[in-house]
């Protein structure tokens, strides 16, 4: 699609990714970069490309669709692949990632916007251990940083704060049951309050649940999704705007996920909102932020889609958009994708309640229920008995105790059905469970029988290094032998030589009695 003036944007149809025609000089092709939109320029930072990690800074103008180079001033970027990176003030902040730099615990970076300066920000606190993978969220002034996989493969589950106004990290103490452990999911924040959870992996499985952690009472809660179908996937990403959360992109190790999803918050309901071809680079891995909050997800390469691309939330002219750019599909891109999402009403915040505060509230629903008066028509009719209205009141306290009963049984059958899903739900995740450990009984088998196959094998290395040493031992027995019968020789030719003078003399003498 070419420019239009530099309000190219507003021709856009609603919900469509639409390919961008780009003037002069393009960045050099990668996935697994950073990104983050300012005052409408897109930023690109890092990422690899055949293997080899980048440290380039490039800026795309969303106005003049024309791409820049950063030069710092002072400061060294390292080259950094699967980095978290947000706006705070006139800086951008990256931190986690994979580099070769080696670190024991995560390293938080700037770059100074203005001055163009870079460096290392110190922390205090309790930091936590380097990881890829995670997923990391702006709540007003702090950064929340939820699982990952560090550096010797173990996952994690953990909660990490980061205060940006004293650059203190700490841990933080959940309550109710946590997300497993997990890799390349991705985070939203709804409603000022709530972290949302999505996805993910670990070493076997693929996860498509959504977990919910209210952030003023530290609770986890697994609410259910209404709507299309969310696929178990790994390495996607979203971004909020208003009630609504884009997914893109993701896989499950067989095949790329094509559509993007919308996910209203307040209603938990989930729709589709696009498709791409499965080749597409938007069928991929993603990156997403909204201006000043990024979320960039590590994982594995996934068949028959593209992997790693970045997409970013920019607002012109008061409108958002939503920008993709980079990627790998078979090959390395380095194009720009945009999308124009249309406008969607804006409901109140949905409270998502813990477990616990769940149950109370049923309660007080159940109680509520049981305890409502009816109304009963205690009237009586012109030339009617005693008798007859005591029969009449009688009969009608009847139906209003039946009326109770009725309600009570409402109660109880959904209690009931409450139960029997909640039943359901735990054999699912019983199975799960069970499906998880047959998977890691699996793999200890393999790495069982591998570690038997390497024994054996250094059993048999053994045994011949134990013959060589004999072969050697042998071998110096023989060079002494071969040394003696040397000597023996040298002995017997000193001795011929002897034998040979005294007869050439003896010779000699008889020669001369016989002449003389």
């Amino acid at each position: 699609m070419g420019s239009d003036g530099q309000n190219w944007y507003l021709g856009l149809t609603y919900d469509q990714w639409v390919p961008l025609s780009v003037s002069g000089p393009t960045p050099a092709a990668r996935y697994k970069h950073a990104a983050a939109t300012v005052d409408g320029k897109l930023y690109i930072i890092g990422g690899s490309r055949n293997g080899r990690y980048l440290s380039d800074i490039q800026v795309f103008d969303l106005k003049s669709l024309t791409w820049s180079t950063i030069k710092l001033n002072s400061g060294v970027l390292p080259a950094t692949s699967g980095h978290n990176m947000i706006l705070w003030e006139n800086k951008l902040l990256f931190l986690a990632g994979h580099s070769k730099d080696v670190s024991d615990t995560v390293t938080m970076r700037f770059i100074d916007l203005q001055s163009y300066e870079c460096g290392v920000i110190e922390t205090f606190g309790k930091l936590p251990v380097a990881r890829g993978g995670q997923s990391v969220t702006l709540f007003g002034s702090k950064l929340i940083m939820f699982g990952g996989e560090d550096q010797h493969r173990r996952l994690l589950n953990d909660i990490s704060v980061l205060d940006l106004e004293t650059m203190t990290w700490s841990t933080v103490e959940t309550t109710q049951t946590s997300p497993a452990p997990r890799f390349d999911h991705t985070a939203a924040l709804h409603a000022d309050r709530y972290l949302l959870i999505l996805g993910g992996c670990s070493h076997s499985i693929f996860f498509n649940d959504l977990h919910v952690l209210d952030l003023e009472t530290m609770e986890w809660s697994q609410p259910q999704l209404q709507g299309d179908l969310v696929s178990p996937r790994a390495g996607h990403a979203g971004v909020t705007i208003g009630d609504n959360w884009y997914i893109v992109g993701g896989g499950d190790n067989k095949s790329g996920v094509p559509e993007t999803l919308m996910l209203n918050m307040s209603k938990l309901v989930v729709s589709v909102l696009a498709t791409v071809k499965g080749r597409d680079p938007l069928a991929s891995e993603v990156i997403f932020c909204l201006l000043s909050f990024f979320q960039e997800i590590w994982y594995p390469i996934f068949l028959g889609s593209a992997v790693g691309l970045s997409v970013s939330s920019a607002s012109l002219d008061g409108e958002n958009f939503l920008v993709a750019f980079g990627g790998y599909n078979g090959k390395y891109n380095n194009e720009v994708y945009v999308m124009r999402p249309k406008p969607r009403d804006v409901l109140h915040p949905k409270i998502l309640q813990s477990p616990a505060a769940e149950a109370a509230a049923a309660s007080v629903r159940a109680a509520y229920a049981l305890t409502k008066p009816e109304k009963l028509d205690l009237s009586e009719r012109e030339d009617t008995s005693f008798k007859e209205v005591h029969v009449d009141s009688t009969k009608q306290n009847l139906l209003a105790e039946i009326s109770a009963l009725g309600e009570q049984k409402k109660v109880l059958e959904s209690s009931l059905a409450d139960v029997r899903a909640e039943n359901v739900d735990l054999r699912n995740k019983i199975e799960d469970v069970n499906t998880t450990h047959a998977d890691l009984s699996k793999e200890l088998q393999s790495v069982q029988s591998q570690l038997i196959s390497e024994r054996s094998r250094c059993a048999k290395l053994e045994a011949q290094i134990a013959d060589l040493k004999k072969m050697l031992e042998s071998m110096q027995s023989i060079e002494e032998e071969v040394q003696a019968l040397r000597k023996e020789k040298s002995e017997l030719e000193r001795d011929m030589e002897r034998v040979s003078s005294v007869q050439k003399q003896g010779s000699g003498s008889a020669w001369k009695w016989i002449t003389g």
